[in-house]
């Protein structure tokens, strides 16, 4: 089990990226297992803010385009997109305590740390080296891996 990260997706979609051919491998390598993997809708918001972005993404695409590419994403047999459960409060308060000095737009990477606890999730694909500040995840960066 283990969740994707935006910037993997990112470099699946962007044929210009150099990371690009690992990534897309990696992307229908888990599109065709039947075994869990996951994301979240905030992964897959900013997926959509990154690929739409003129300042960000070099050949940006429509928000149909990118959203045409999210679905096609989740009808992938193994991956369900993690959600809030009952215990969403107390293990962000144990996250947030135990991690005191997160701030700022750590706390998007935040929110995907304390969901993936909340769900006892430990591994994640990505190369946001941020995610190292959370010492319960294993985090892999695809290009290393």
């Amino acid at each position: 089990m283990f969740v994707v990260d935006t910037n993997v997706l990112v470099y699946a979609a962007d044929e210009q990226a150099t990371a690009h051919r690992r990534c897309r491998q990696l992307l229908l390598d888990w599109r065709g297992q039947r075994t869990a993997w996951y994301t979240t809708w905030s992964i897959l918001y900013e997926f959509l803010r990154v690929c739409t972005h003129p300042r960000v993404f070099r050949s940006p695409w429509t928000v149909e385009h990118t959203w045409a590419f999210v679905e096609a994403l989740l009808l992938s047999p193994g991956l369900a997109v993690l959600i809030e459960t009952d215990r969403h409060t107390d293990v962000a308060g144990q996250v947030l305590r135990e991690i005191p000095h997160l701030a700022g737009n750590l706390l998007h990477d935040a929110h995907t740390a304390i969901l993936m606890r909340e769900h006892g999730i430990r591994r994640i694909y990505t190369r946001d080296a941020d995610f190292h500040r959370f010492p319960f995840l294993e985090v892999i960066d695809p290009l290393q891996a």
